[in-house]
């Protein structure tokens, strides 16, 4: 098996950033000479071989990209949102005659041989970016902001949509409305993310002078996440329950709809109940939810895109921001 960047981080005693800012020859970074040395010298011992191309051939043309997913095929399955984007990748790729490498759960020791681009999905840590940028210069986030490190990212208007939620609910008379979202940690577990749906949520309902932070549940972004937030705040809040719920995603709105039920809870009669994302998910369930449509296909396609362009000719990273739209069925008003 090939030497990593992990495997020189441990025996030399350092961070996984260091040895890529040191490999690559990073003369801003502050670290002493003595350190430099033994990384290299670590690196030779391991017989450490970089495989990405020179910076000094022109590429004006992707080839072989890999698709770097956070998600395991197994949990993938179960949360039909990053499916989707991957699947736009593929199509994308497809259409440009790309030679496609599907990697799960972050595990790029998996990919052998040189590779063109990477296109990675989900969140990730400092660590794990830089890795990733050992194996090419061209590299596009998609549903992570590494705009700031200085990757193209493409993401989606989360406080846009989670407003228009919040207006619709005021225009049906909804003023006591919940929220339930998320929490996640990187897969190397070095990076906690905050929902950004929840910071939206928070100024939205402030806005209105709305807000109650009692109604507010965070879980993981699961069905069993969804149905055990609605459960503690059908036992915590009794009568004074409200009367809709913002929930993050899709299995997690399925899980609060099955808490409700059990509960005897009518929906949309007593609570009202608006997703995020609209998967397919959103339409087999009873009754069926009103979500927030994310253009996932979209995405895919623009990384795909950017990271052509990126090859093509280097550029400043860009941030691009998809919009959203509402799909109203039968879960309100």
């Amino acid at each position: 098996m090939a030497t990593t960047l992990k495997d020189i981080a441990h025996a030399a005693g350092v961070s996984l950033t260091t040895v890529s800012r040191v490999l690559n020859y990073d003369q801003s970074l502050s670290v002493g000479a003595a350190t430099r040395k033994r990384i290299f010298a670590v690196a030779e011992e391991l017989n450490y071989t970089k495989i990405r191309r020179p910076q000094a051939e022109p590429q004006t043309k992707l080839h072989k990209i890999a698709i770097v997913q956070w998600y395991s095929e197994a949990r993938e399955q179960d949360d039909l949102y990053y499916m989707a984007i991957r699947l736009g990748i593929e199509q994308r790729s497809q259409y440009h005659q790309f030679e496609v490498t599907r990697i799960f759960q972050n595990n790029i020791n998996q990919l052998t041989g040189e590779i063109d681009g990477v296109i990675a999905i989900g969140k990730f840590s400092a660590d794990q970016v830089s890795e990733l940028q050992t194996l090419t210069d061209n590299l596009v986030f998609v549903d992570d902001d590494q705009f700031t490190a200085g990757f193209d990212s493409v993401l989606t208007d989360f406080a846009q949509a989670v407003q228009q939620v919040i207006d619709f609910f005021w225009t049906q008379e909804l003023h006591d409305i919940g929220l339930i979202y998320g929490t996640e940690i990187t897969t190397d577990g070095q990076r906690q993310i905050n929902d950004p749906r929840e910071q939206a949520f928070k100024q939205a309902m402030t806005a209105h002078q709305a807000y109650r932070a009692e109604f507010c549940f965070a879980s993981d972004f699961t069905n069993q996440g969804g149905y055990q937030a609605m459960k503690q705040a059908i036992t915590t809040l009794g009568d004074q329950l409200p009367h809709a719920f913002f929930v993050a995603n899709d299995p997690m709105a399925t899980g609060a709809l099955k808490a409700l039920q059990e509960a005897q809870i009518s929906v949309p009669e007593r609570v009202s109940i608006f997703s995020f994302n609209d998967t397919a998910l959103a339409k087999y369930v009873y009754p069926e939810l009103s979500s927030v449509h994310v253009a996932t296909n979209l995405m895919g396609a623009t990384a795909v895109d950017l990271l052509q362009k990126r090859a093509q000719q280097a550029q400043v990273p860009q941030r691009v921001e998809l919009g959203t739209e509402l799909v109203f069925r039968a879960s309100t008003k």
